[in-house]
């Protein structure tokens, strides 16, 4: 029992000391942030305070080209020292069930770190549509099926799945008309071409407080204070649909926990900053400041569903 308790206390000191050693030592030279085709907004802003406190820069590696799966093949194959992370989102999660031949394994070769800001999606129709609540217009489209179109910024993207999951829930037939990206999607959606759609709040909300788009619904737990008197997905019915686009962090697999640690902390404290908060809900994000578990949970319970979503109503991407 003796040799056994020496054991223990000599595998928790060497844990205690590769924690103070990655703290004193980690990093010692600059870090990259490698990109798919998200936008790089969140990632600079927090970028910038990362170089300031670690007296390192944090540099942004931009790969946007094949939806993502440059940017991931880079990550996964890089060192797993904590000098390369990836700015992960919803898109890595859909990637792994759309594409079965993936040069990377999402689940098998990526560590989550935390996650940093979510966007959520606001339920938006043409003015032209004579429905005033998600009720009505799920009433319309139920007697009308086919007739109403949805704009979706690329099949295959977490907009596309979220708004199928929608469809599914609430057995209606609305037709897809898949964009390039968010902006064309938008643009159409504003200028009536489109009737309905899953928008990002950066983009939606503006258009929404200018009368050229209705909300119906948002698509967090709670009520956003941009649109105080918007209910929720799951007031308006869809007790299921608390769903977010979001940016995080994974490292490769392999990377030392004390500095997965690290990391997690660092992002963290920057995401408790004032300026940082302010700026960032001006911008729609929703803060995140996650421990690893919740964000690993928060990540397994997207990649479950959008799986499930995928599969039940057979999705392909472009």
């Amino acid at each position: 029992m003796k040799q056994i308790m020496r054991f223990a206390a000599v595998i928790v000191l060497a844990t205690l000391c590769q924690a103070s050693v990655a703290q004193q030592t980690y990093p010692v030279r600059p870090v990259r942030l490698v990109l798919g085709p998200s936008p790089d907004l969140l990632s600079r802003m927090v970028g910038q305070k990362l170089s300031e406190l670690w007296g390192q820069q944090l540099v942004i590696d931009q790969r946007p080209a094949a939806g993502g799966i440059i940017a991931g093949d880079t990550v996964a194959k890089s060192a797993p020292d904590g000098y390369t992370w990836l700015l992960s989102t919803a898109s890595f999660v859909t990637l792994a069930h759309l594409y079965p031949k993936l040069p990377f394994d999402f689940q098998r070769d990526f560590t989550p770190v935390t996650l940093m800001g979510s966007l959520p999606w606001v339920v938006v129709v043409h003015p032209s549509v004579p429905a005033k609540t998600l009720a009505e217009f799920v009433q319309i489209a139920r007697a009308k099926p086919g007739q109403y179109n949805y704009a979706n910024p690329g099949n295959g993207t977490s907009t596309h799945i979220v708004t199928e999951m929608f469809l599914h829930d609430a057995n209606i037939k609305v037709v897809n008309i898949p964009y390039k990206g968010v902006a064309a999607a938008l643009t159409d959606l504003v200028g009536g071409q489109a009737q309905m759609g899953f928008g990002i709040t950066q983009g939606s909300v503006p258009h929404v407080l200018s009368g050229r788009l209705r909300a119906l619904a948002v698509s967090t737990a709670k009520r956003l204070a941009a649109l105080p008197d918007v209910p929720t997905l799951a007031e308006s019915g869809f007790k299921d649909m608390d769903v977010v686009g979001w940016n995080g962090v994974h490292v490769p697999t392999g990377t030392p926990p004390a500095v997965i640690a690290q990391i997690n902390r660092n992002i963290n404290d920057v995401l408790k900053m004032r300026d940082i908060q302010e700026r960032m809900t001006a911008a729609g994000f929703e803060i995140g400041n996650t421990t690893v578990p919740e964000f690993a949970a928060f990540v397994k319970r997207d990649f479950d569903r959008y799986g499930k979503v995928i599969r039940e109503t057979n999705i392909r991407a472009d």
